[in-house]
C-alpha cells in the first residue's frame, strides 16, 4: 500500500515537472522565432499615409469609477495628432460614484475646444467593460476604434502611427506594445515590468512573426468596426472579453498586427491587492477561454495544424500556476519519500532533468531584458538576480492564481473586479487615501502565510537530513508565500490604521 501511494506521488509530482518543462518549451520556440524575425521587423517601415484620406476613428474610453486618473485619460487623448475632424472620443462610462460629476465636467470642457467627445452613463454595469463596449457599438461612428483603460497615456501620435497599417484590408487589429511609466516605483512594479516586457516583445512578438494566434491585450489597440461584428461583437461570458474576440476574429480569417516598436504608457498597480485582482482576472478569463474556444479551435474547418496547437497552448498558458502549485505542494511528500527510502533514487534523478524548464525560461525572459540594456557581464548577472526574484514572487502568487484557474475551468462565474488606479508615477508618491484599495483580509493571504511556514519548515528538515536537492526550491517557495503574504498583510493593516480594525473579508 505504501508503495503504491509512493508511486501516485511519484507520478503526479512528475506529470506537473512534465507539463511546465512543456510550457517552458513552447515558450523557447516563441523566443525563437521572435529573435529569427528581429532583423525584419527592425527594418519594416510605416506604411505610407494620406492625412487627407485618413479614416475616422472613434476613442472608447471604457471606465468604471476611476475618480483618481479619468480627468488625465480624457485631457490625454484629446491632444491626439490627428485631424479633429476625422476622430470622436466615447467615454464610456459605468461608475457609481463621483467620477461622473467628474467626467460630465471634463467632457464639456473639451467638447468646448472643438473635439467631438460624447459621455456615455450607464445605470448598470451588465457584462461590466465588454457590455459597455457592445452597447456603444451602434453610436460608433469610425470605420476603426481605438481603446484605452483608464490607466493608459496614449502618445499623441498613437493613431497615426498605428492607422496606417489597416492599408491591408484582411488586417482587423493593430495591437502595440504596453510600457510603464511606474516602473521604478517599487519592486512590485519592477517585477511586473519585467514580466510584462517578455509578454510583449517575445511573446506577441514571436507569436506574429510565426503567423500564429495573438491576442488583442483589451488597451491599446485599433479595431476594424466591421472585425469586431464579423466575429460576433463582444461577449461577457468570459472575464477576458479581449482575449475571446481576438480568437473568434483570427478565426474568422482576419489578421492581426502587432507593433513592438510603438508603445502605450500605462501605470502598474502598485498595491499587492491590486495586482491580486488583475492576476485573478487574467488567469481566470484565460482559462474561461480555453473552456469556450478549446472545442472550436480543434473542429473549426481550414485551420492550421499549427495555429490550432500553438492556439490551444496559449489558452492553456494560465494553467501553468496550477502546475506550479501542485509541483509545490506534492514536492513535500517527496521530500518525505526519499528521507525514508532510496528505493526511487532512479526515478527522482528523472525529474532533475526538467532543471532545462528554468534555463529555457531564462533564455525567453534574457531576450526581453537585453534590449532594454546592454551585453555586458554585469548585465546578465542583473538579470540574473532579477529573473530568480521574479520566479519566486510568481510562485507566491500560484495559491491565488490557482484558484482562478480553477473557478475558470469549472465554470465558477464571478462578478468583473477592475484593478484600482493610482495616478502614481513616481516613488514619492502614495496612495493611502485611494479609497478603491482593498482593505480586509481573506483567506488565501492566510493560506499564504501558512505555506510560507510550511515552506520553511522543508528547508529546515531538508538540512538536518542532508538532502540538499529541493531546499533551493523550497527557499524560493518560502520566500515567496512569506513576500507575497507581507505585502498583502502590510499594506491593509497600514489601510486600516485609521478604523482601528483589521477585517477578515468572507470570500476567498
Amino acid at each position: 500500500m505504501v508503495d503504491l501511494v509512493n508511486y501516485v506521488v511519484l507520478s503526479l509530482y512528475g506529470l506537473a515537472l512534465l507539463l511546465i518543462f512543456c510550457y517552458s518549451v513552447l515558450q523557447l520556440s516563441l523566443a525563437i522565432s521572435y529573435w529569427r524575425s528581429k532583423r525584419k521587423r527592425d527594418k519594416m517601415k510605416r506604411p505610407d499615409f494620406d492625412l487627407e484620406k485618413a479614416p475616422f476613428v472613434t476613442v472608447q474610453l471604457p471606465v468604471f469609477n476611476e475618480l483618481y486618473v479619468v480627468e488625465r485619460l480624457i485631457e490625454t487623448v484629446a491632444r491626439f495628432d490627428y485631424p479633429r475632424d476625422r476622430f470622436e472620443i466615447q467615454v464610456l462610462d459605468d461608475s457609481t460614484d463621483e467620477t461622473v460629476d467628474v467626467i460630465a465636467k471634463k467632457v464639456a470642457e473639451i467638447r468646448a475646444t472643438g473635439i467631438d467627445i460624447h459621455h456615455i452613463h450607464r445605470t448598470n454595469r451588465t457584462g461590466y467593460k465588454a457590455g459597455a463596449l457592445a452597447e456603444a457599438m451602434d453610436k460608433v461612428k469610425g470605420e476603426f476604434i481605438a481603446i484605452f483603460d483608464a490607466d493608459f497615456l496614449p502618445n499623441p501620435n498613437f493613431l497615426m502611427e498605428t492607422i496606417p497599417y489597416f492599408d491591408d484590408p484582411k488586417v482587423g487589429v493593430v495591437q502595440t506594445r504596453w510600457s510603464h511609466i511606474n516602473k521604478n516605483y517599487s519592486l512590485l512594479t519592477e517585477l511586473q515590468a519585467f514580466g510584462l516586457n517578455a509578454h510583449f516583445s517575445i511573446e506577441q512578438s514571436g507569436r506574429n512573426a510565426a503567423g500564429h494566434y495573438i491576442n488583442f491585450n483589451g488597451t491599446g489597440g485599433v479595431w476594424r468596426k466591421k472585425t469586431i461584428s464579423d466575429a460576433g461583437g463582444w461577449e461577457h461570458d468570459t472575464l477576458t472579453e479581449d482575449l475571446d474576440l481576438s480568437y473568434r476574429a483570427q478565426m474568422k480569417g482576419w489578421k492581426f498586427r502587432y507593433l513592438e516598436n510603438v508603445t502605450a504608457p500605462a501605470e502598474l498597480p502598485v498595491a499587492m491587492s491590486a495586482l491580486k485582482n488583475q492576476q485573478f482576472r487574467w488567469t481566470k478569463g484565460g482559462a474561461e477561454c480555453f473552456r469556450k474556444m478549446s472545442k472550436t479551435l480543434l473542429t473549426t474547418r481550414g485551420l492550421k495544424f499549427s495555429d490550432r496547437i500553438h492556439g490551444l497552448a496559449h489558452l492553456f498558458n494560465s494553467s501553468v500556476f496550477v502546475f506550479i502549485f501542485f509541483t509545490a505542494i506534492l514536492s513535500i511528500p517527496v521530500l518525505l519519500i526519499k528521507a525514508s527510502t532510496d528505493k526511487y533514487d532512479t526515478v527522482m534523478m528523472v525529474g532533475s532533468f526538467f532543471i532545462l524548464s528554468t534555463v529555457f525560461l531564462m533564455v525567453y525572459y534574457w531576450l526581453s531584458y537585453r534590449d532594454k540594456t546592454n551585453n555586458s557581464v554585469l548585465s546578465f548577472i542583473r538579470f540574473i538576480g532579477r529573473f530568480i526574484q521574479f520566479l519566486t514572487v510568481s510562485m507566491g502568487l500560484s495559491l491565488h492564481n490557482t484558484i482562478a484557474v480553477m473557478e475558470g475551468y469549472f465554470g465558477i462565474k464571478s462578478s468583473f473586479v477592475r484593478t484600482p488606479k493610482f495616478n502614481i508615477s513616481s516613488g514619492k508618491q502614495d496612495w493611502k487615501a485611494n479609497k478603491y484599495v482593498e482593505k480586509k483580509i481573506n483567506l488565501v493571504t492566510v493560506l499564504e502565510g501558512l505555506l510560507s511556514l510550511v515552506f520553511l519548515g522543508a528547508v529546515v528538515f531538508g538540512i538536518v537530513m542532508g538532502d540538499y536537492g529541493l531546499i533551493p526550491f523550497h527557499a524560493m517557495l518560502f520566500i515567496g508565500f512569506g513576500l507575497v503574504f507581507l505585502y498583502s498583510i502590510g499594506q491593509m493593516t497600514w489601510l486600516n490604521k485609521r478604523s482601528g480594525k483589521l477585517e477578515l473579508a468572507e470570500e476567498i
